[in-house]
């Protein structure tokens, strides 16, 4: 006799049809089904989610392991691959990628600063102002600071990386 009982703040669910199987499936995005043969519950999650979660905590600790380390490698990554658009280019950084030459020739700056090749970029231009990629999509600010919206260009890289963060959220919730 099969039994199902649901659980919240779960994503995914395990069915069992016989007691050597499982299966992982996708549930409701907020309940888990636990199902049962012969009245004895499975795991609430099943060892294919279990691995899962641990996959993504791996990849958390990995990642989080040597702050400084990581972020010295994205900054280069991301200094290397926007070398010739035209922002980076005012400042002659000739093709440094380190922390210390980035902070010695990049300024801090505000949106204002900014405002009129994020402007420029909205009005259609395709050319590599702010970002060697193609602008996917804008983002707008809540407009409340000074009241107006400030819109960001984001690269679908951006968009990646948000869903990565996202899906994310479920193994640590799950701990």
């Amino acid at each position: 006799m099969l039994h199902t009982r649901t659980l919240q703040k779960q994503n995914t669910f395990c069915s069992v049809s016989s007691p050597s199987e499982l299966r992982i499936g996708l549930f409701f995005p907020h309940f888990l089904a636990v199902m049962a043969v012969d009245n004895a519950l499975s795991f609430p999650l099943c060892p294919v989610a279990f691995e899962k979660d641990a996959k993504a905590l791996e990849f958390i600790e990995k990642m989080t392991r040597s702050p400084d380390l990581v972020q010295e490698r994205i900054l280069a990554e991301i200094l290397n691959r926007n070398k010739e658009v035209e922002y980076l280019k005012r400042f002659k950084l000739d093709g440094a990628t380190d922390r210390e030459t980035f902070k010695s020739k990049i300024p801090v700056i505000t949106y204002e600063d900014l405002q009129p090749e994020i402007q420029r970029i909205a009005n259609g231009d395709r050319s590599a102002i702010l970002s060697a990629h193609p602008i996917s999509e804008f983002l707008t600010s809540s407009g409340t600071s000074a009241g107006e919206r400030k819109l960001m260009p984001t690269i679908q890289e951006e968009l990646d990386r948000r869903q990565l963060l996202y899906n994310l959220l479920m193994p640590v919730m799950n701990l």
